[in-house]
């Protein structure tokens, strides 16, 4: 049975709620039951753990804590690859440093003992009982649309705390997207920082990131972006206009969510998980895709 505690972190419905909606549509779909982490508090990623690394560890303790306490035994999935990462940091503390575990269970007030495994949604995805589920409800194919599956830094690092398949080249969303009749690219900045916040302090610094990420992407053919992480998305769909006006050329690049892909191809209107309302145009591109198996959504 496909059953999973979930962790929705704060910007799946702020930012992000094309992800969720998105995320909403494809588990139903396939029959997955996301059950909610009661009372579950802000991970406190991005700024936490740069600020006091006892409250950086406990707030994601205190959700950890809390999937512990309602008893269900399920793993804990995670869609944001920031709160997944900070997630698995406060785990790896909890399993592998008892004095810290102690001290976090003063601060949050409750026991945990890590007992939940904590998943992110591409590692769930990539399972194969999931990928079949997944195959078994594709009513539509994107006939060949090239993309770069960008993973960025925190569904790739460190490896002993976000356990991808490969830390240099992983594969896991390029298997997924496959399904959908998409061909990922082979590409050099698969796993290369866009900058995350340093977008918003320090954009003269963080912005170079961005623009190198979009032209990697372009001169290996890639028709749009495709992603695993609410931030990431955010950084590079918005930002291309900034990076066009700095630095001159026209990128086009639509950004999407994995699961808006799987989303179409499963008959769902692009419109309920606000394809439209992405900053650099991104219906067009799928509508011309799916034109091609003879849709005309």
């Amino acid at each position: 049975m496909m059953r999973y505690y979930y962790f929705p972190g704060c910007s799946m419905a702020a930012t992000a709620k094309g992800y969720q909606q998105s995320i909403d549509a494809v588990t139903r779909k396939i029959g997955m039951e996301l059950v909610t982490i009661p009372d579950w508090n802000c991970c406190g990623a991005t700024a936490a753990h740069t600020m006091n690394e006892m409250m950086a560890l406990a707030l994601p303790a205190r959700n950890l804590a809390r999937a512990e306490a309602d008893g269900g035994g399920m793993e804990i999935a995670v869609a944001c690859a920031a709160c997944y990462s900070r997630m698995q940091y406060s785990r790896h503390a909890v399993l592998t440093d008892e004095k810290k575990r102690e001290e976090i269970e003063e601060i949050i007030g409750m026991p945990c003992s890590g007992a939940n495994p904590v998943v992110s949604f591409l590692e769930i995805f990539s399972r194969p009982e999931v990928m079949e589920a997944v195959r078994s409800k594709l009513v539509k194919n994107l006939n060949g649309l090239k993309v770069a599956c960008y993973y960025g830094c925190l569904t790739s690092r460190p490896s002993q705390i976000a356990r991808p398949d490969d830390p240099e080249n992983p594969m896991q969303m390029d298997g997924i997207v496959s399904l959908t009749g998409a061909v990922p690219v082979p590409w050099d900045f698969k796993t290369e920082c866009c900058g995350a916040s340093h977008q918003v302090d320090a954009p003269k610094a963080a912005l170079p990131l961005i623009q190198r990420i979009l032209n990697n992407a372009r001169e290996h053919g890639a028709d749009c972006i495709v992603t695993a992480c609410p931030l990431c998305a955010l950084n590079l769909d918005m930002r291309q206009s900034k990076v066009m006006e700095e630095y001159g050329g026209d990128y086009a690049l639509p950004v999407y969510q994995f699961t808006e892909l799987l989303a179409l191809c499963m008959g769902v209107h692009p419109r309920d998980f606000g394809l439209h309302t992405h900053f650099t145009p991104a219906v067009g591109l799928m509508r011309n895709a799916l034109k091609k198996d003879g849709d005309e959504q």
